[in-house]
């Protein structure tokens, strides 16, 4: 054997055969390829993309449907992006929540496991005083039950719509505030029912107490505790749990004046004393709460004894509350001035907006002076025309 043919040969038996590897690559990305591709023209994709020569612009069509939806770009990368997305959304529905959450991770860890029940104690805990406790109430309503236990990135506008159906106007009103509270917090991306598709909120007629039923609660109650509380509760047109917690502190005596703070808002309610008022309050402790024993009880049992009385005598639809519409009744009829209408209710005004001292000398009448005058005024007027 020559020398040089030995050489080669012993080459050859050193190195590898660097051609047949690259051979043997080149033939597996192509199996790959191809597998790939008849694995894509297998799966029916409803979506594909159109493209508009004369506007230039890229469209989605949908199979399916048949409709053709514009995607608003002239580039088609990006429309080749938003037409596999949405073939992916329908292969993998499942993967996509799973996927969406990982994202939303990054900035909440928690959206993952929170629940509308979590999110309720939150709520609950942003509340004081009698709102809280009404927001404790709400909490038990059986028609949240199931909903309560879900995830709140998991629920879909069906689950709402179920315990909106099974509950009351309350789970609407309290459902729908927690809903917007989930969307103020970031615990929710977008709203689950959008604000005008809530089922709208019908509450019941509310209607304002008679001068002639006030009356006859007042002949016939035995206590004098609770006679002078719904006799105030006539005259200053108070919720009834300021009317309850006021003190003999709140009746300024020099100016015939009597204010107090609303427990609701913080603003600053005032009206004046007249004859009929300044009685009653004599009648009061003169010292610390003017209602001792109702200040202790809790609101739904003060109006669960005012409706008692109101059974006894056949009175049906009106609460405590219907004392302060009846105020606002007896105001508009008798032409009071909505600016003195508003402070004597405690209303955001303008008037409200002044810095109010509790000693301050207070010019508007009292709503009965008002009512006095108006029927003397009335009267001459009729007598003058005759």
């Amino acid at each position: 054997m020559p020398r040089r043919a030995s050489k080669r040969a012993l080459n050859s038996l050193r190195t590898p055969n660097r051609g047949k590897p690259r051979q043997h690559a080149r033939s597996t990305v192509t199996v790959r390829k191809t597998s790939f591709v008849g694995c894509q023209k297998s799966m029916k994709n409803r979506f594909r993309l159109l493209y508009r020569g004369e506007r230039g612009t890229f469209f989605c069509f949908d199979k399916l449907t048949g409709k053709r939806t514009s995607l608003h770009t002239k580039d088609r990368d990006a429309a080749e992006q938003v037409v596999l997305a949405k073939n992916q959304a329908l292969r993998q529905p499942v993967l996509n929540l799973q996927i969406a959450k990982a994202y939303l991770s990054g900035t909440d860890s928690g959206v993952a496991t929170r629940t509308w029940q979590g999110a309720l104690d939150a709520l609950i805990e942003t509340k004081h005083g009698s709102t809280k406790e009404r927001w404790i109430r709400a909490a038990k309503d059986k028609a949240l039950d199931d909903l309560c236990c879900q995830t709140i990135i998991e629920t879909q506008a069906e689950h709402l719509l179920q315990a909106l159906k099974a509950g009351t106007v309350s789970t609407n009103v309290h459902l729908r505030k927690l809903h917007n509270f989930c969307l103020a917090m970031n615990w929710l991306p977008w709203p689950i029912i959008p604000k005008r598709l809530w089922p709208e909120v019908r509450y019941k007629e509310k209607r304002a107490i008679t001068r002639e039923e006030h009356l006859a609660i007042i002949a016939r109650e035995p206590n004098s505790e609770r006679k002078a509380f719904y006799q105030l509760a006539w005259h200053l047109g108070a919720s009834q749990s300021d009317l309850a917690f006021l003190e003999a502190e709140n009746v300024d005596w020099q100016n015939h004046v009597i204010s107090y703070r609303r427990m609701k808002t913080g603003t600053m309610a005032i009206m004046r004393l007249d004859e009929e008022m300044e009685e009653i309050l004599k009648d009061l402790p003169g010292n610390g709460p003017l209602f001792p024993y109702l200040r202790t009880v809790r609101s739904g049992d003060r109006a669960t004894e005012f409706k008692q009385r109101c059974e006894g005598l056949g009175i049906k639809g009106v609460t405590l509350h219907s004392y302060r519409y009846a105020w606002a009744e007896r105001a508009k009829a008798a032409g009071y001035p909505e600016r003195y209408a508003q402070v004597n209710l405690g209303h955001n005004s303008k008037a409200m907006t002044r810095a109010y001292s509790r000693k301050a000398e207070v010019e508007m009448p009292s709503l009965s002076e008002w009512e006095r005058q108006h029927k003397v005024f009335a009267k001459g007027k009729a007598e003058s025309v005759v």
